[in-house]
């Protein structure tokens, strides 16, 4: 069932997120139409499904938990809470696993690595699909050419009702990409810049679509950054075209098939904002807003304690593999600094320990963890402590974000942590790479 507006009947062209809702609800819809959508996959984690399964059960006239529709599209993360966060910790995943195997849902179990990554690592998103995650970061499947979209644990509940979802049918801002990044710049940079541009809340509830002859210089792991930090700015979702990339990156993970959708011609955008790649400088988003972005060479001499490399921005083997460049031409973690490595997937894990990466981070004085979202959300990990300044490859940066609002969070590339982690202080990576 989809409610529409009466101009969904006509045919126009239409962006990708409404080619991509549209393809979920059955029947074309625009931005402002309320839409009833079946997910093609559902993700919950350890901090969203016990209050989605109370929810559940209240929806029964019995007061019972039922069997969920569709187990075949869930994955329950087991990622947030890891063996230090607790014993009341421990028995909600215990819970979400527990009512997992009972069904025959898919689980991520601890220490594999943070969901998201998962779901994109392991084929659980495809081009062309809607993919949803009861956590905001969800939006990073829109890298795959899928809707990816965040939701709450009512949400949640919900799907495992009936297996659907009501959305409002965003309106889009085109991102146009040109050039190329310098060898300086990363895509988290270029993240940092948008949010920047736009402030935390420049793109509520709208969809980014990139496109423009810079996508095709971008990797997977570029997309995915920018697909995770389009909720930064407030979007609904962050969504890029099917190209090469995507089909060789999917192609070494998955042999199912999948239709990718792109936008029509002529299709109608809130707003055009062009990057030009090649102007892309190192950035560093200042406590404690993600838009509190200036360039990193006009931050000062700024101490820093700890320095975090992980998370699903920052956490993948080419992250790791800019990092190490540059500890190793400064050779190794300055006095006074830890140094705290969160790879976001065992895969990632794996990859770095057959290349010697995780021995040259030991050997040059990094600190190494399991992984999974770690200190990220404050909920396990390396905690800062009182006073502490803290320069991150994550997403968020706000008061207490680390598991201490007495702490200050800096968020920048792999590049820019690394040089941090050397210098002890905010320095321009230009000056460690040359």
């Amino acid at each position: 069932m989809t409610i529409v507006s009466e101009t969904a009947a006509a045919a126009r062209p239409q962006t990708l997120a409404e080619k991509l809702l549209s393809r979920a609800a059955g029947q074309a819809v625009f931005a402002g139409d309320l839409a009833i959508c079946e997910p093609d996959a559902t993700m919950g984690t350890d901090g969203s499904i016990p209050m989605a399964l109370d929810y559940f059960r209240e929806m029964q006239p019995d007061g019972t938990l039922p069997a969920p529709v569709m187990p075949e599209r869930l994955v329950f993360a087991l990622d947030h809470y890891g063996a230090t966060s607790g014993a009341r910790a421990l028995a909600l995943q215990e819970r979400a696993r527990t009512y997992a195997r009972a069904h025959g849902i898919c689980v991520f179990e601890v220490g594999e690595g943070i969901g998201h990554q998962l779901m994109l690592e392991r084929g659980r998103v495809l081009p062309g699909q809607l993919a949803v995650g009861a956590d905001s970061h969800a939006v990073s499947y829109g890298a795959l050419n899928a809707f990816g979209s965040g939701i709450g644990s009512s949400d949640l509940a919900g799907i495992l009702q009936c297996g659907q979802l009501w959305f409002k049918v965003p309106g889009s801002i085109r991102i146009h990409l040109t050039g190329e990044l310098p060898p300086y710049a990363s895509a988290k940079d270029l993240a940092l810049s948008m949010a920047r541009r736009l402030g935390a809340g420049g793109a509520n509830y709208m969809a980014l679509e990139f496109d423009g002859p810079g996508v095709a210089s971008l990797d997977m792991d570029d997309r995915i950054v920018l697909a995770n930090m389009s909720v930064e700015m407030g979007a609904k979702a962050g969504l890029f075209p099917y190209d090469a990339c995507t089909s060789a990156w999917l192609a070494a993970r998955s042999d199912a098939s999948f239709e990718p959708v792109a936008a029509d011609a002529g299709a109608t955008y809130a707003q055009t904002l062009t990057f030009d790649l090649a102007d892309v400088v190192p950035q560093v988003a200042m406590p404690h807003r993600v838009d509190n972005v200036i360039d990193l060479d006009a931050a000062g001499e700024t101490k820093i304690d700890m320095v975090y490399l992980g998370t699903c921005t920052g956490g993948r083997t080419k992250d790791y593999r800019e990092a190490l460049a540059v500890l190793r031409a400064g050779g190794g973690v300055a006095p006074g600094v830890r140094l705290i490595v969160t790879p976001a997937s065992e895969s990632v894990r794996a990859e770095m320990e057959a290349a010697g990466m995780l021995a040259e981070f030991s050997a040059l004085g990094a600190e190494l963890q399991a992984p999974g979202c770690g200190a990220c959300c404050g909920t396990c990990g390396s905690i800062p402590a009182d006073g502490e300044r803290v320069i991150s490859t994550a997403n968020r940066n706000f008061k207490g974000r680390m598991g201490n609002r007495q702490a200050q969070i800096f968020l920048a590339s792999p590049r820019a942590c690394a040089t941090a982690a050397v210098t002890g202080q905010l320095s321009d990576p230009r000056e460690a790479i040359g």
